[in-house]
């Protein structure tokens, strides 16, 4: 959408900016994380990131004032994250959209899964709801690709997720577990994301420290 109708990045970006430049007016803290989504190409974010910059250097200029910020993307298709040393060299940081990441690797529609997910389920062709758990088969493994990618090109690369995955324990464990820095829910699923991210870092010294005694 954005490549099709770039001004609708622009006014986004300029937005953004323009607000950021108040806060540091009045001598408040900000760091601007933005957030370019449904990348599958690396060209596709240089376009989009020369517009952020673009504004950002407009915005700045007539506000005289200078703002640090970041500009990186959201993982949610296949090809973005096989992709992924291509895109970390322009994107300061991913996030993996795992809702939509499910969507596109199974090729189910989040929307009409509830009409035919539930015989999958009874009929034991998955184990587990892909929208509740992420496929660490599947999901997983294009995520641990894209991370190593990522990292390969960009060492200090920072790597999440957003979406209900966020809140669900066996996932949490598994973001632990392949490096990502965060995860991030729905508010209500703050308190059990906490408490499971703490039982992977916890389960994770237990094994360090396993394997050291051996």
């Amino acid at each position: 959408l954005g490549i099709a109708f770039p001004e609708i990045t622009e006014m986004q970006a300029r937005a953004i900016f323009e607000a950021a430049c108040q806060l540091v007016k009045q001598r408040k803290k900000v760091l601007p994380e933005i957030m370019i989504p449904l990348v599958g190409i690396g060209q596709e974010f240089r376009h989009q990131r020369a517009i952020v910059d673009r504004v950002a250097g407009e915005v700045m200029h007539e506000a005289g004032v200078k703002v640090k910020y970041l500009v990186g993307t959201m993982i949610e298709i296949p090809r973005a994250c096989l992709v992924a040393d291509e895109i970390a060299r322009d994107a300061e940081f991913f996030s993996f959209g795992t809702n939509d990441l499910t969507q596109t690797t199974f090729g189910f529609s989040r929307d009409d899964a509830g009409k035919f997910l539930a015989q999958y389920l009874e009929q034991g062709i998955l184990g587990e709801d892909p929208f509740i758990t992420v496929d660490q088969r599947g999901v997983g493994e294009l995520m641990a690709i894209g991370i190593q990618r990522g990292r390969k090109v960009r060492k200090d690369l920072e790597v999440g997720i957003c979406g209900e995955h966020g809140g669900d324990p066996a996932s949490v464990e598994f973001c632990h577990r392949v490096g990502l820095d965060y995860v991030s829910c729905s508010p209500y699923r703050v308190p059990v994301a906490k408490l499971a991210a703490a039982r992977a870092a916890l389960r994770g010294k237990v094994k360090v420290k396993e394997m050291g005694e051996k």
